[in-house]
This record gives structure tokens, sequence and C-alpha cells, in this order.
């Protein structure tokens, strides 16, 4: 059974998974869920995924996320994707985000891929 974290608010990474997940759950992001995936890969410390009902949810997702992390000076290394494609990811380097509609959430079943990883709870 795989084990679950609890997060600290020691560090800078956790600070901007917090930021992450708390601008996700104002717009009410559906099944939102971070793993730790440090000790599995070289790309990042953290992946959150989400999942948005509708394009405008996962646009306004998206939109609050860059706005609150902005403020706290964390910035985008790259975005891919757009509420139009299903699958929008903001890669703030040692965070990875992921914001989905269902259907794309479903298929690409990342928790699966990253079964490895740690869940962190949120």
């Amino acid at each position: 059974m795989k084990g679950i974290l609890r997060m600290t608010e020691n560090s800078e990474i956790m600070n901007t998974v917090k930021i992450a997940v708390d601008a996700i759950n104002e717009k009410k992001g559906l099944d939102v869920k971070v793993i730790d995936i440090s000790s599995i890969s070289i790309m990042a410390d953290y992946f959150i995924l989400a999942s948005g009902s509708n394009v405008n949810q996962i646009k306004a997702i998206c939109d609050n996320l860059t706005e609150k992390l902005g403020k706290a000076n964390v910035h985008p290394k790259h975005i891919e994707g757009n509420e139009k494609t299903g699958w929008i990811l903001l890669d703030y380097t040692d965070v990875i985000i992921h914001i989905f509609d269902e259907d794309s959430r479903a298929f690409y079943n990342l928790e699966r891929i990253w079964s490895d990883g740690k869940d962190v709870a949120v």
C-alpha cells in the first residue's frame, strides 16, 4: 500500500504546493491530488493533478494558479496546452501542475503511471 505524506509548511516547494492547491480549490477544482515523485524522478518533486468540469472552469483554475503563484513570485518555466485541449500542464520546475477535463484525466491516468510516488495529504 502506498504511503501518504503530510504536507509541512517549512520549505519553499511545499509553500508552492500549498498555494497551488488553495488556488485550485478556490475555483472548485475536482479530485485534487498531490503526488511526491522526488524519489522516482528527476523531472520534479511534486505533481499536482486536478480536473475541471468544463472549459471555463479549467481556464479559471489555470488563471487563478498563475495569478496566486505569481503574487508569491513563483512563475512557470513553461505552460503547455489550453482549456480547449483537455489538458493544461504548468511547469514550475519543482512542481508540475496538470489540469484536465474529466475525460482526458481518465484517459491519461497519471495516477496509475506515477503510482510509485507517494500521495501527499492536501
